[in-house]
């Protein structure tokens, strides 16, 4: 914090203790509980153990269940609106319903993709994307054998899906981020159980500069 305090008094700036947030990452099991004390200008700085980030919620190994549910319940929430639309008298097209499902739907599913996408958890937020697709396609998802086939409901709808769809976001952030000091130097130590360097630099390596994201989406067309 000295240095901190250094670094603020030489460019005339002030930290906000009241809107500053401590919180740790790690993988320490032994360090669950343990809350830093962290005083600046006689003020203690208040620590959260799940801050909330520009809308994304992390917690200490970045697995994301917080993040996870609250995206749920959002698309939970749209999908019911794209029914309304959809079953209104306003007779929405299907290329209506698809507009209105890929900006409120999967725009919202997609939010903050490459920090989490490589997570196991992402499946959870599949039944609302299907559901959404189901109300663009007009079919019905019913318990029976001639129910329509959930692994094929965004590509009959024509929408990407969504795998492909957070590592072409990935894959997009990965080129911006290829300037020194970003994807070198101390970024490789980081220690992570899902990092996003690695998968970057994979994704950048078998991707052709021009149409990785063509690529991707062409071997599910």
């Amino acid at each position: 914090m000295a240095t901190v305090g250094e670094y603020l008094q030489t460019w005339k700036l002030k930290l906000g203790t009241k809107k500053a947030v401590l919180a740790v990452f790690h993988l320490n099991n032994k360090e669950t509980k343990r809350a830093l004390k962290v005083n600046h200008n006689n003020e203690t700085m208040p620590f959260f153990s799940e801050p909330t980030s520009l809308g994304a919620t992390l917690d200490r190994i970045l697995t994301h269940p917080r993040q996870f549910e609250s995206l749920r319940k959002k698309l939970t929430s749209r999908v019911a609106l794209l029914r309304r639309l959809a079953g209104s008298s306003w007779d929405a097209a299907a290329t209506t319903l698809r507009t209105a499902t890929l900006s409120l739907v999967h725009s919202t599913a997609g939010y903050c993709a490459p920090v989490w996408c490589r997570i196991a958890h992402t499946h959870l937020l599949d039944p609302a994307t299907n559901d959404a697709s189901l109300t663009v396609i007009g079919c019905l998802r019913l318990q029976c054998v001639d129910s329509t086939p959930t692994d094929n409901l965004l590509i009959l709808a024509g929408i990407q899906l969504s795998e492909r769809r957070r590592k072409g976001a990935t894959l997009s952030l990965a080129r911006r981020s290829t300037e020194p000091g970003h994807l070198g130097g101390n970024a490789r130590h980081l220690k992570s159980r899902h990092p996003f360097v690695p998968a970057a630099q994979q994704l950048i390596s078998s991707s052709d500069d021009n149409n990785g994201n063509a690529a991707l989406w062409a071997d599910h067309r």
